[in-house]
């Protein structure tokens, strides 16, 4: 009988399965972004793929009709460890440079479909948001935040309907967009509103100082985001220690088209994929509940999880 380590090592033996773990160490990805970064053919990729599922060192979830892929070994494991010992040498490989480069552009296409998306759409987004979710499918998650003393940040804030309804309720509200067309359409709409601040930056470097936020909203905003580990790592930043995230978004779903058609990057979220990024963010256990169905809405099934910013040195 073979040791489990020593399946792990075999795992390796191949120069791609090195390159595929180094890609995946901090991005989920597809088979054919995989393909593009290794510059080879998706079957090969996909070869590569199920040796290392097998091995334990990639997991995989379903997402829509393709499968996205992460690099999965639990922590303390002899798996890591070893990952710790052969993730310099796999970095020196005079193919890495290439593959971090064409990794970057992976990532920045994604950002591109979703820009692309956001800029032409501020004008219509209201319309397109109900006829997808409903009139007050965002307002379902708020009564948890109404205290008049917190400051809350609307992150990915888009034309302003969730900081429009939130604002009579707290201290102040932080809205913040990377879409200065959003952000135009949303400082008409909140003209009057004196506990609101418009800021405008990416959410994976918040124009917010640490610990600013008592609680944070994404509703609707992490679907388009190519990076969500970066995205709670913010959150986190930009919390108070107890501090509450809660993001609503859209259930698993099968809607391929919303790539195209939306810049959607995720097909929707499960509650383990969302208890990983809290937990690598620094947040205690999440609660994931789907919402009720409105029956106007023509989009997927709705969900609210939330967990809170745990101070260091804290327990859980």
């Amino acid at each position: 009988m073979t040791a489990p380590v020593l399946d792990s090592l075999a795992a390796l033996a191949d120069p791609v399965r090195g390159r595929l773990l180094v890609a995946l160490e901090r991005h989920e990805l597809a088979v054919g972004e995989l393909a593009a970064v290794l510059q080879l053919p998706q079957s090969t990729v996909s070869r590569h793929l199920k040796t290392l599922v097998e091995a334990g060192w990639v997991a995989s979830r379903a997402d829509g009709p393709s499968r996205r892929y992460r690099f999965a070994p639990d922590a303390g494991s002899e798996t890591r460890t070893l990952w710790k010992a052969v993730r310099g040498p796999l970095a020196q490989l005079p193919t890495a440079a290439n593959d971090q480069a064409r990794l970057r552009a992976v990532l920045a296409e994604r950002r591109a479909a979703t820009r692309a998306f956001y800029s032409g759409a501020a004008g219509a987004w209201d319309r397109l948001r109900v006829e997808l979710f409903g009139a007050r499918a965002d307002l379902l998650a708020l009564l948890a935040l109404l205290d008049d003393r917190m400051t809350v940040g609307d992150l990915g804030c888009g034309t302003g309907a969730v900081t429009d309804a939130l604002a009579p309720f707290v201290r102040r509200v932080v809205a913040v967009d990377h879409s200065r067309e959003m952000l135009d359409v949303a400082r008409r709409r909140l003209d009057g509103r004196d506990n609101v601040e418009l800021r405008e930056g990416e959410l994976e470097a918040l124009p917010v100082e640490p610990g600013e936020l008592d609680a944070a909203l994404l509703v609707l905003t992490l679907h388009h985001m190519p990076d969500p580990d970066a995205v709670f790592a913010e959150a986190a930043r930009a919390l108070r220690p107890g501090g509450r995230l809660v993001v609503i978004d859209m259930a698993p779903h099968d809607r391929e088209g919303y790539r195209a058609e939306m810049g959607h990057v995720w097909l929707g979220f499960g509650a383990a994929q969302l208890e990983t990024w809290f937990q690598a963010a620094g947040f205690g256990p999440s609660r994931y509940t789907l919402l009720p169905a409105d029956p106007a809405a023509r989009g997927p099934a709705l969900f609210v999880a939330a967990a809170a910013h745990v101070a260091v040195g804290s327990a859980v």
